[in-house]
């Protein structure tokens, strides 16, 4: 036994608009190395809360003492998917939740590190005989490497017990009985854990993250939502006793969602919040009823999203409907590029990419605008686009993300086509270019008459208002008209080919109606 110094660096997020408080907790504790007796261990993941935790629950209820474990694996920190405002958002969330387990002399073992080679240390040095985690409903990458410890607990008879996360069923034989699987789900009290005192010994891991990664994760934006359970709350509370007033009225509106939605679904894409905690407050709080249920809807529609990927985590990279993969056009890289910049000459487009780009946070419907011009009126193959998303989305959440794009993308075979008119989307949800004009400043001295066109100004018409930097402003990138007519026609062709709807079948049994888990 010996007496060890733990330092524990963690930045404190103040609210929008102060600085970034760097602070230092230094704990004196007593560690034997290794553990002399057998403990647990939970496996954190995306389940980044102290609160209604079913693993942490679980592991309390064993009786046994256990460690919390986080894992930054360069595997995946190396994934297309993955960008620096996920790793800074996984990493102020995890120092929110050691500020919290502070009090109670614990804290999340925060290793950076190959996953498997972490394991292999721990089962080497500590005699673990539990271990715990959610589910994860990831990538085929995430799921290999989950295979693959499962392989090494297994050779070592350690028990795993893996939880269902928010009614996401793995290996079930049928869709029948979701429904009641989710409405049972989201009904159960939430779990309130104590932590009144040290859940196991505080280990010293050989797996440190890197001192140049950790400089720029420590580094947040303050354009973006401040990550962590605490600031989660703080927004679920705001919205169910405020901002959803306006929920149902502004979630098509680029400007006005930005308040009136519930801007949780970070907090759901990280774990900082579950839909068990966001029901059960609501029921307490007792919102508008009808804007309530709207917002429960597409909670429900979320997790059974994710369950798509959970049935088939090829979504990434592989067309739900194999027909389509031979049927798909060549990229055209400077289109592509431009797409990526805001610089396609149509504004409303424009504006939601440069907003994406800056706050990470645009709403659905202008989400589903991008993935269809940038697939329709561009014509352009969806995996040319669908990781820069993935990168700008603070709330990247991959079963969403994926099956949503291939659905905008029509590639499924299954569902309605839907090509997003970009003028009309500005017309109908921002008429007088505030939020054009917010996002594109080459565009704030045009008219509301011609913000959503404004390739028709003409010389005489430019004389009406002040300035020229609309110049600067680049020309449309494709024909709007031509290039909608020339989409509808190959999506309905390609629709209606035989090899397309040979597969349509079984892809609404496995994803719909019912199927057998294939990872």
């Amino acid at each position: 036994m010996r007496l060890a110094s733990r330092v524990v660096s963690c930045n404190v997020i103040l609210p929008l608009g102060q600085l970034i408080t760097n602070c230092i907790f230094i704990c004196f504790i007593t560690v034997s190395q290794p553990s002399p007796t057998p403990i647990g261990v939970v496996w954190i993941k995306r389940d980044l809360r102290t609160q209604d935790h079913l693993a942490i629950a679980a592991a309390l209820q064993s009786g046994m003492p256990f460690v919390l474990l986080y894992i930054f694996d360069p595997l995946v920190l190396n994934h297309p998917d993955t960008s620096l405002r996920h790793l800074c958002f996984q990493y102020h969330s995890l120092q929110d939740m050691n500020k919290t387990l502070a009090n109670s002399r614990n804290a999340v073992h925060i290793c950076y590190g190959d996953t498997l080679e972490v394991w292999q240390y721990l089962l080497a040095n500590h005699e673990i005989s539990r271990v715990w985690s959610y589910q994860e409903s990831g990538l085929r990458l995430t799921f290999n490497i989950d295979k693959s410890v499962k392989r090494l607990l297994a050779s070592k008879n350690v028990q795993w017990t893996e939880i269902q996360r928010d009614a996401i069923r793995r290996a079930f034989p049928s869709r029948a009985g979701w429904d009641e699987n989710w409405e049972n789900h989201i009904e159960r009290d939430p779990a309130v854990i104590s932590y009144t005192g040290p859940l196991g010994p505080l280990l010293e891991l050989p797996f440190p993250i890197p001192q140049h990664l950790e400089e720029s994760w420590q580094s947040y934006s303050i354009a973006w939502q401040p990550a962590g359970e605490t600031f989660a709350w703080r927004y679920l509370r705001s919205f169910l006793n405020q901002r959803i007033e306006g929920y149902s009225r502004g979630i098509s509106k680029p400007a006005q969602s930005r308040t009136s939605c519930s801007r949780l679904s970070p907090y759901l894409a990280w774990g900082n919040l579950s839909p068990v905690q966001i029901h059960h407050l609501a029921k307490q709080v007792m919102p508008p009823k009808r804007q309530y249920v709207n917002f429960l809807t597409r909670i429900k529609w979320r997790c059974h999203f994710i369950q798509k990927l959970e049935t088939w985590c090829d979504y990434e990279t592989q067309c739900l409907n194999p027909a389509y993969e031979a049927l798909l056009p060549a990229p055209d890289f400077a289109k592509i590029e431009a797409w990526k910049q805001g610089r396609t000459g149509y504004p409303m487009i424009d504006a939601c990419m440069r907003c994406l780009i800056e706050t990470g946070w645009i709403n659905f419907r202008m989400r589903a605008m991008l993935v269809s011009f940038f697939c329709h009126h561009l014509q352009q193959d969806w995996r040319y686009g669908v990781y820069h998303l993935a990168q700008l989305f603070l709330d990247y959440e991959p079963g969403i993300h994926y099956p949503q794009f291939q659905m905008q993308a029509g590639v499924t075979g299954i569902n309605t086509i839907r090509i997003y008119n970009p003028v009309k989307q500005g017309q109908d949800h921002d008429p007088n270019g505030d939020f054009i004009k917010s996002w594109v400043p080459e565009l704030r001295g045009v008219p509301a008459e011609w913000i959503h066109e404004p390739w028709l100004i003409s010389e005489l018409d430019a004389t009406v208002f002040e300035g020229d930097e609309w110049r600067t402003y680049p020309p449309p990138l494709v024909d709007l008209k031509q290039a909608g007519k020339e989409a509808r026609d190959r999506l309905w062709s390609l629709k209606r080919l035989p090899e397309v709807k040979a597969n349509n079948g079984g892809i609404l049994a496995k994803h719909v109606r019912g199927g057998v888990r294939d990872r």
